[in-house]
């Protein structure tokens, strides 16, 4: 897939949005063809150098760029060429579905197997074994806490664990 075409996909314009935010969104949404300085990016795209070079380091952290260094023999000086290598994205993302999977699969499970308390009026949530140390009053307010029901938060992540198990193709049995 090109550049151009993953660069008009919302989703792909959120993850590199979420990676290098506002401020590094240009260099994210305008990758050259082929090598390119991080000098020459700031002034083509009128940032600071910072940024870019900020930018583009989140952007080899995350697979999705990548440099290659050169030594000016008369100075010494250390260029970078840059190179976006924006295929890695897809495979990115089912990583991030991946463990987001994992973290959700976690906290249902730990949803359904505590036991929680409400104060209504402050809309803190306890453990049963915290509202048992505060005599089942809140410590901020002193309402008596009510037990509270989760079933329909637990729901919430079955459903969207089912959604996931889809984009992931992933065969869970029950």
């Amino acid at each position: 897939m090109a550049f151009e075409d993953l660069l008009e996909d919302p989703v792909i314009q959120k993850y590199l949005h979420e990676l290098v935010g506002p401020k590094g969104m240009p260099v994210a949404a305008a990758p050259p063809d082929g090598e390119v300085t991080d000098e020459e990016l700031a002034e083509t795209l009128d940032l600071e150098l910072n940024d870019v070079r900020r930018s583009l380091f989140i952007l080899y952290e995350n697979d999705l760029a990548s440099y290659r260094r050169l030594r000016d023999e008369d100075s010494g000086w250390l260029t970078y060429l840059w190179t976006f290598e924006y295929e890695n994205i897809p495979e990115n993302l089912e990583s991030e579905l991946e463990r987001l999977y994992d973290a959700l699969d976690s906290r249902r499970e730990y949803e359904r197997t505590h036991e929680f308390y409400l104060c209504e009026i402050c809309s803190i949530r306890f453990e049963f074994g915290e509202a048992m140390d505060f005599g089942f009053e809140c410590p901020e307010c002193g309402t008596p806490m009510d037990a509270m029901d989760n079933d329909r938060l637990v729901s919430a992540m079955d459903d969207r664990l089912d959604e996931l198990q889809d984009e992931l193709n992933i065969d869970i049995e029950a």
